[in-house]
């Protein structure tokens, strides 16, 4: 790792209305490092690298790339300075391939563009780096580790030596995060520099060289070497006090099934079939945990068991009533709750406030309604109670939700899905994004649910944290349920082999 700053960010200010996002900060990036950039939701962390992404422009301070004082006003300007952004949410079109995703956008492509030459260039630069794709395929067709893989190829081919990811791993298997470190440390190498935004501590332990802390928009701490850090001591760093990651998850005895299903069946959006004849049973007062890696139903499964996607066959049962053809509408009143895998387009209405979104399924609803009139002042008192409940960061109950960061936007998600308690609860990713406090606090919530008799279907990507809140483990492949193990004999490495489509059915 060189001793010289490949960036140097000096003062940098930016403010969204009354709201501090990046007050002052100072920040060094060296060539060859990873260089981790922590912060509870809401700290600043993403506001501060799309500054030097070119996606925001500073209201003050300077910026330094190679030495060189430069001026970011678009991610064009950015990428001419070197500085690409692999960002949380992909930016591929999926009916186009990898080599033309690749190249789209660019600043030179030839007039007379051969297709195959063009796709032989990009197959070697993949090749090169180390980053395992057909260039040939449709992106469309490739899972998430995959597209990323895209994402990395279209910045560096691009000529970027300052790379920034934003959560790269939040939709990765293990191994798949594995592979993904991996290639970093060969480009790392190479003496590309990587800031890396995360909510994992562990991740930043063993793979960064150094990290950068955020609190309230500022840069309060940095740390060389922090994998002699705990995970405690980082969190704490974070937030400013000592805290505790362990939940308080007892043993208890399920009662009876709350949610069944009976051979359901349900397309994908593309009209394939992507659950294949499941059975299973949810019993009140357990989380069932879904084990999978991404693109083998999980998503279909549980929107079809929310109501959200016609099922081709079979039948979803609550508390033994066939549901089938209830809207999900009339699941919910019968106490079904889901926390969904798109918190922007599906979780929320992001033109509504705050406040509205809170309260969306409780308005019609005693104390929130009266007669034929809802009650505003009760909707505030119950919206300001969940804020300071999941300490969600936000300017007041009447801010637009869109302009909350990911991590609070899922607790916004939270509060209102677990309030009041569910009798079902379907959770895809509920900790997506959240900081270290939060994701123990939504853990937490999910065990709380259990215990109060809700029976949870859980899916997570992070397979530690699905097989440490699961009372039992079903793993899907191709839309189908090969295995199902109890949580006292779940064991990661098996359970991340099944889900690959390793070892024998069950």
């Amino acid at each position: 790792m060189s001793t010289t700053a490949s960036v140097r960010l000096r003062g940098l200010c930016k403010r969204f209305g009354a709201v501090r996002a990046v007050e002052r900060v100072d920040l060094e990036l060296h060539p060859g490092e990873i260089h981790a950039i922590l912060g509870e939701n809401g700290a600043g962390k993403s506001t501060l690298m799309c500054l030097l992404a070119g996606l925001y422009a500073a209201d003050a301070g300077t910026t330094e790339i190679d030495g060189r004082p430069v001026t970011l006003r678009s991610p064009r300007d950015a990428m001419a300075a070197g500085v690409g952004m692999v960002h949380q949410h992909f930016m591929l079109v999926p009916t186009l391939t990898v080599w033309e995703n690749v190249l789209l956008g660019a600043e030179r492509i030839p007039t007379l563009l051969r297709p195959g030459r063009a796709a032989a260039e990009v197959q070697a630069a993949a090749d090169r780096l180390g980053l395992i794709v057909n260039a040939r395929a449709l992106v469309g067709d490739l899972g998430v580790a995959r597209q990323q893989r895209v994402e990395i190829l279209r910045v560096l081919t691009r000529g970027a030596s300052v790379m920034i990811l934003d959560e790269p791993t939040a939709v990765l298997s293990p191994d798949e995060s594995e592979a993904l470190f991996r290639s970093l440390e060969v480009l790392r190498g190479e003496g590309t520099t990587i800031a890396l935004i995360t909510h994992k501590l562990e991740e930043v332990r063993r793979w960064a060289q150094r990290v950068t802390v955020m609190r309230r928009g500022r840069a309060v701490a940095s740390f060389e070497r922090p994998g002699r850090l705990s995970a405690e001591e980082l969190a704490s760093a974070m937030v400013g006090e000592a805290v505790s990651l362990e939940v308080d998850r007892s043993e208890r005895e399920a009662g009876g099934p709350r949610l069944e299903l009976r051979g359901l069946a349900a397309a994908s959006d593309r009209g394939l079939t992507a659950v294949d004849g499941v059975d299973l049973q949810v019993r009140a007062g357990e989380i069932l945990g879904l084990a999978g890696v991404a693109g083998n139903g999980q998503v279909e499964l549980m929107e079809a068991v929310a109501g959200l996607r016609p099922p081709r066959g079979g039948a979803v049962l609550l508390d033994g009533e066939d549901v089938s053809a209830l809207s999900a509408r009339r699941r919910a009143e019968r106490g079904l709750r889901y926390i969904p895998e798109d918190r922007t387009a599906t979780g929320t209405a992001p033109s509504l406030s705050v406040l509205e979104n809170l309260c969306l399924r409780r308005y019609r609803d005693p104390p929130c309604r009266r007669g034929p009139w809802i009650h505003l002042e009760a909707m505030d008192r119950r919206c300001r109670a969940q804020i300071d409940a999941l300490q969600i960061a936000t300017a007041g109950p009447g801010q637009a939700v869109r302009l909350l960061s990911g991590g609070n936007l899922q607790k916004v998600i939270l509060a209102r899905e677990l309030s009041p308690a569910p009798a079902v609860l379907l959770a895809l990713h509920p900790t997506r994004g959240l900081d270290a406090r939060a994701t123990r606090k939504a853990r937490q919530l999910l065990l709380d649910a259990r215990d109060d008799g809700a029976a949870v279907l859980l899916w997570s990507e992070d397979l530690e944290e699905l097989l440490a809140l699961s009372d039992r483990v079903a793993v899907i492949v191709a839309g189908r349920i090969t295995h199902t193990v109890d949580h006292d004999t779940a064991e990661l490495a098996t359970v991340g082999r099944w889900m690959t489509g390793g070892g024998d059915a069950a």
